[in-house]
C-alpha cells in the first residue's frame, strides 16, 4: 500500500523543491551574466558572429535578460549583407534580427533600448534591406503614440509615404510635426526640403523664413535662404527675367543678414559673390555689370582669405 505524505511532509518537500529550483535559478542567472559579459565584450570589438553566439547563450541561461534581445538582434543585423539578399543563410540573419528586435520591444526593461529596437525594426524593413514599407508604417505609428512630441518619427513616416507616392499623407505628417514642436528649427527645414522636392518654391521659402524667425541670431538660417534664392534665379529659366532679379534681391537680404551676424562666414561671403554675378547676368547695363562682377570678386577673395586663416588655425591646434 502506498504511503501518503503527511501535511508536514508535504510542506518539507515543497520547501526542498523551492530551494532546488531557487538554486537552479541562481545558477542560470550566474551563467547568463557571465555569458552576457563575454557577449558585450565581443560586441564592442565588432565581432558580431561571436557576440550573437554569446548573447544566445546568455538568454538561454536567463531569458529575463530583456535588453540582451536587442543586442542579439543587432549582432545578427550587422552580419546581414543587403547585396546578398536571396541567399538563405544571409536572409536568416535579418529574420533573426527582426525576431529579436520584436522580443526586445516586448521585454527590454530599459526605455532607450526598447526605443532603439523599434528604430532598428523600421530600418530592417527599409529600402536598403527588406524594402517593406507596409511593415514600417505600424511600427512608426506605435513610436509616435509612445512619444507624440518627437518629430523624428513623423519625419521618417512621412518619408515612407513620400517614397510610395502618398504626398498628401507625407505633408500632413510634416505639418503635424511642426505643430507638436513649433520651436524646433528642424521641423521647418524638413518641411522646406519636402516642398522643394515637390517643386513648391513658395511653400519652401515660407518654411525657411519661419525657421529664421525662430532663430533670428543664427546666421546659417539666413545663409540657407540665400542659397535657395540663388538656385531659383540661376537655374529656373521658366521664371521671367524680372522675377529672377527679384529672387536675387531677396537673396541679398538674407545673405547680408548672415554676414552681419557672422562677418567671417566664408560660405555666406561666397554666396554673396554668386548672387552679385547672377544679377550681372540678368541685367543689360554693361557698366553696372562690371561693378557687380568687381564687387563679387571682392567677396570671393574675402571668403578665400578667411578659409585660409581657418585652415591655418586648425593646423596649429
Amino acid at each position: 500500500m502506498r504511503k501518503c505524505l503527511s501535511g508536514a511532509g508535504v510542506v518539507a518537500f515543497t520547501v526542498l523543491l523551492a530551494v532546488a529550483v531557487s538554486g537552479c535559478s541562481q545558477v542560470g542567472v550566474l551563467k547568463g551574466q557571465m555569458a552576457l559579459k563575454d557577449a558585450n565584450q565581443l560586441y564592442q570589438r565588432q565581432d558580431y558572429k561571436g557576440s550573437a553566439a554569446k548573447y544566445e547563450e546568455a538568454i538561454a541561461a536567463n531569458p529575463e535578460l530583456g535588453d540582451a534581445y536587442f543586442y542579439l538582434g543587432n549582432s545578427y543585423d550587422n552580419q546581414y549583407r543587403p547585396a546578398r539578399r536571396g541567399e538563405a543563410t544571409n536572409d536568416q540573419l535579418i529574420e533573426k534580427a527582426i525576431a529579436n528586435y520584436k522580443l526586445a520591444v516586448e521585454r527590454a526593461p530599459t526605455p532607450i533600448v526598447k526605443q532603439r529596437a523599434l528604430q532598428f525594426l523600421v530600418n530592417a524593413y527599409g529600402p536598403e534591406k527588406l524594402n517593406d514599407p507596409s511593415q514600417q508604417e505600424p511600427i512608426l505609428r506605435q513610436m509616435i503614440e509612445m512619444d507624440p512630441s518627437d518629430p523624428n518619427n513623423y519625419f521618417v513616416l512621412a518619408g515612407v509615404y513620400e517614397q510610395n507616392g502618398d504626398y498628401e499623407q507625407a505633408e500632413q505628417l510634416l505639418v503635424k510635426a511642426r505643430e507638436v514642436r513649433p520651436n524646433d528649427p528642424a521641423v521647418y527645414t524638413t518641411l522646406a526640403a519636402y516642398y522643394n522636392r515637390q517643386g513648391e518654391f513658395d511653400k519652401t521659402m515660407e518654411a525657411l523664413h519661419a525657421r529664421a524667425e525662430k532663430e533670428p541670431n543664427n546666421p546659417e538660417a539666413f545663409y540657407i535662404i540665400s542659397t535657395y534664392y540663388w538656385d531659383k534665379a540661376n537655374k529656373d529659366f521658366t521664371v521671367p527675367q524680372p522675377q529672377r532679379v527679384k529672387f536675387v534681391q531677396e537673396g541679398y537680404k538674407a545673405v547680408d543678414k548672415a554676414i552681419q551676424l557672422k562677418p567671417d562666414y566664408p560660405e555666406a561671403l561666397t554666396y554673396k559673390g554668386l548672387l552679385l554675378r547672377q544679377e550681372a547676368l540678368l541685367i543689360k547695363d554693361p557698366a553696372r555689370q562690371q561693378e557687380l562682377v568687381k564687387e563679387a570678386d571682392s567677396y570671393r577673395d574675402r571668403a578665400v582669405d578667411i578659409q585660409k586663416k581657418q585652415r591655418a588655425a586648425g593646423a596649429g591646434d
